[in-house]
């Protein structure tokens, strides 16, 4: 050794790379790394142990076993692309299985609360939550699906419906909302009825009503919102009657500050909780960073298999996909009813 400065002690180098005196000695021990020995028999960790040790960490922290990182160091980058390939499977599923348990552990502490005299026993919670028997919605999917069955078992204050053009997204949301009893599907058609003066004729016979809508409308302009006909005919429509409530496009006529604020509205100023699904590919209605617990996304794939239910957390099935078909409000109002045209080869 021409320069033992370069030269760290086990001590220094587990410090500097982050990891235990325990970890270096494991990776001794599988024969990723080898330390120089001092003429006392010390270990030491030179500029090359060092990288290799990095590496090793590297790797680790990403999940990947001692047995993957010795293939991967082994065959570089042709190696590396498969064992992430399957460390990504294995996070997606433990991250599915959280997602439901959390999803569990919510509605356990919800009925709790609700309920509190007929709270579950322990038995019942060891076994899992009795099942009803009764999804809040069950139908057979319409086409371009097969006729899958189809069910949501919990209908939550906010649903989005997303998927790319031509997934079928819109009749799913018709037939949930033919199938979900005392829902009402809110169409674009409501577009039409405001500039047709409907929306503006009703405010007028139903002071109730236009007081709602002027407290809300009140509260959007103060966070930001453009006052607009199609807010109000939206805000009027889901001041109806009905149960539950499915709108197509809710971003459709609204400028992205308007989008903004109506989901913090909807998610934090609602007067009732009253079951809302809704139609977007806006980044400004749905931002998957911001879900809460009361939150679901439903995904129309592309390729028409039947639509599941996507857990907001990078890693799971579906959410890249979901991500992707997600735009800016500037661009959504650009590439309106726009469907991608592929020339054919001869």
């Amino acid at each position: 050794m021409s320069d033992s400065t370069c030269f760290l002690t086990a001590t220094e180098a587990a410090r500097r790379l982050g990891v235990s005196i325990k970890a270096l000695r494991l990776y001794e021990q599988h024969g990723l790394i080898a330390p120089v020995r001092t003429s006392a028999g010390w270990r030491t960790y030179g500029p090359v142990q060092m990288a290799r040790a990095g590496e090793i960490a590297a790797l680790r922290s990403l999940g990947l076993t001692l047995a993957q990182i010795r293939r991967v160091l082994d065959g570089g980058a042709r190696e590396l692309g498969p064992a992430l390939a399957q460390q990504q499977g294995l996070l997606e599923a433990r991250a599915q299985d959280l997602h439901e348990t959390v999803a569990k552990v919510r509605r356990l502490r919800r009925d709790l609360a609700s309920d509190a005299d007929n709270a579950p026993d322990l038995q019942q919670l060891v076994q899992g939550e009795p099942s009803s028997g009764n999804p809040a919605v069950a139908f057979n999917l319409p086409w371009p699906w097969g006729g899958e069955a189809f069910s949501l078992q919990t209908i939550r204050p906010l649903t989005y419906i997303i998927g790319p053009l031509g997934s079928g997204k819109t009749r799913l949301a018709k037939a949930i909302a033919t199938a979900l009893p005392g829902a009402v599907f809110v169409g674009l058609d409501r577009l039409e009825e405001i500039n047709g003066e409907a929306t503006l004729r009703r405010l007028e016979v139903e002071p109730r009503l236009k007081s709602r809508i002027d407290t809300v409308l009140a509260r959007l302009l103060d966070d930001g919102a453009v006052a607009s006909p199609p807010l109000t005919a939206l805000l009027v429509a889901l001041e109806g009657d009905a149960e539950a409530f499915v709108v197509d496009m809710v971003e459709q006529g609204l400028d992205a500050a308007s989008q903004t604020a109506l989901l913090k509205h909807l998610r934090h100023h609602r007067t009732d909780r009253r079951p809302i699904l809704m139609l977007t590919r806006s980044n400004a209605v749905l931002d998957l960073a911001a879900l809460g617990p009361e939150e679901t996304v439903i995904l129309c794939p592309a390729n028409h298999s039947p639509p599941t239910e996507v857990a907001p957390y990078p890693g799971t099935p579906g959410y890249e996909t979901v991500a992707n078909c997600l735009a800016s409000p500037e661009v959504r109002a650009r590439t309106q009813g726009v469907i991608a045209w592929r020339p054919e080869v001869a």
